[in-house]
């Protein structure tokens, strides 16, 4: 967590913390918090050869796998098994990624149905602390492909 919030504040951004109940996954984040789950995004990492990469979807989304793999130009990409999540991520409990690209050292992409809302709740590396902030301050500085990731965002974007 403290490297979270350390990230954060080296980039003089605004935020608030929020301690909850442990929740091993986005989704029970929401129901800590008594959110609805489209407020809080999700972090889930995919794998493409030996390349890492963070998709940004809601919680109350599922990540589509063939939108993920167009976004990373992969078709092979996969998700991250819990082992490689650890080796990779050593220092954020599993089910617990901020979607921080720079601090994590993968690119980020992030469906639209998340940068829509005026604030984002995410993991702060912890299962039972969150973060709250614009969304806008967020996105302006860490970079991220913006592009849908989703069902439900694919079908928005084309009607």
């Amino acid at each position: 967590m403290a490297y979270v919030m350390d990230h954060l504040l080296g980039r003089g951004l605004t935020f608030t913390v929020i301690p909850h109940p442990k929740t091993p996954t986005a989704s029970g984040e929401a129901h800590a918090l008594h959110i609805a789950e489209g407020l809080v995004a999700k972090t889930i990492v995919i794998v493409a050869g030996d390349a890492a990469a963070l998709m940004v979807i809601p919680a109350s989304r599922k990540l589509d796998m063939v939108l993920a793999a167009e976004a990373v130009g992969a078709p092979a990409a996969r998700l991250a098994t819990e082992r490689e999540l650890q080796e990779r991520f050593p220092d954020f409990e599993l089910g617990a990624l901020p979607p921080l690209s720079t601090l994590l050292s993968a690119p980020a992409y992030v469906d639209p149905a998340v940068v829509e809302r005026d604030e984002i709740v995410f993991a702060a590396g912890r299962q039972d602390v969150s973060i709250r902030m614009t969304t806008a301050a967020l996105f302006a500085s860490e970079p991220a492909g913006v592009l849908p990731l989703t069902i439900e965002s694919m079908a928005a974007s084309v009607s």
